[in-house]
């Protein structure tokens, strides 16, 4: 496993990351022991970083993980988790929510502090309540010492620079634009680095289209962006390979791009990633799957308020 630093913030974390939103029934019923076991299974594995949230689950995810973490040693991992966000369309980012939440997370996680906090999905609700409420509540919250850094997460990748110019932040969490099908995040790499902001990169799978398998009805993907993603992991297939590998691949390759998250509760599933990860891209194979996602290639979705979605490419 490769290690990265992320941002200025001294943490070396692993290429490969853990999401934890798995293990709150997100995306199919689970067993809560099978789960605790993924995780167990992500850290003999060299991923040294886990990120959660509130949302994933309705408080699930949270509350697995710390299940499983609380039979860890606390330094032989990096913990975050999110605030803002508890439910599709349940956003409250006002300065004593934020806090609050902070404490009930640390208590389902069963620890006393987080690495890293997000706000979660910032996109959703005015600027200014996040600028008048929450990013105070950052600020007391590592004061505390409740909190080590502090960051926030959205699609839009418009949201994140606004945030970035109006604020310090340790790091952004972008989902969803460094992908074989989406490399737009890359646009945003000089600005983080002129303020030393720390990225973390989520979702290589792109929520899931980069997959032969059927598509749930909520993703919120155009009809022609899910076709030709299927045309791309049928050309893996034919190849004999799972077009999640080489996603993995090429999103831990960029050295620009200190960690990237992937979601399972299956400890097979996590020890294949790793495994994936750790060999070498079949650049063959890449650019013919590159070629054939051209004609969708860096197009996206709309998430949130009107005002961050007016350059996206639908």
């Amino acid at each position: 496993m490769k290690y990265r630093t992320l941002g200025q913030t001294g943490l070396e974390v692993s290429a490969l990351s853990f999401g934890a939103s798995s293990l709150g029934s997100v995306f199919q019923k689970t067993d809560d022991a099978e789960s605790v076991k993924t995780v167990h299974a992500a850290i003999e594995m060299g991923i040294n970083y886990m990120d959660v949230s509130p949302y994933y689950g309705l408080t699930k995810a949270e509350t697995v993980l710390g299940k499983a973490i609380a039979q860890l040693p606390r330094d032989k991992f990096l913990l975050s988790t999110k605030a803002g966000r508890y439910g599709s369309d349940q956003f409250d980012f006002s300065e004593k929510r934020i806090l609050d939440s902070v404490d009930e997370s640390l208590a389902r996680l069963q620890t006393d502090y987080l690495d890293i906090l997000f706000l979660h999905d910032i996109e959703f609700v005015p600027f200014q309540q996040v600028a008048e409420g929450a990013f105070h509540a950052l600020d007391k919250l590592k004061q505390s010492g409740k909190i080590r850094f502090a960051g926030v997460s959205g699609l839009p990748l418009s949201v994140l620079e606004k945030a970035i110019l109006h604020t310090h932040l340790d790091v952004v969490l972008s989902y969803c634009h460094y992908s074989l099908n989406d490399t737009t995040l890359l646009s945003i790499l000089p600005l983080l680095e002129r303020h030393a902001v720390g990225l973390v990169n989520a979702s290589p799978l792109s929520m899931g289209l980069l997959n032969t398998n059927k598509l749930p009805d909520w993703h919120p993907a155009s009809e022609e962006i899910k076709r030709v993603c299927k045309e791309a992991a049928h050309l893996c297939a034919r190849s004999g390979v799972d077009i999640a590998k080489l996603a993995i691949q090429f999103s831990v390759a960029d050295e620009r791009i200190p960690t990237t998250l992937v979601s399972t509760s299956n400890p097979l599933n996590i020890r294949r990633n790793v495994e994936w990860a750790n060999e070498a891209l079949d650049e063959a194979l890449l650019r013919e799957v590159l070629a054939t996602l051209q004609p969708i290639q860096n197009k996206s979705w709309v998430s949130g308020l009107p005002e961050y979605n007016l350059n996206i490419l639908l």
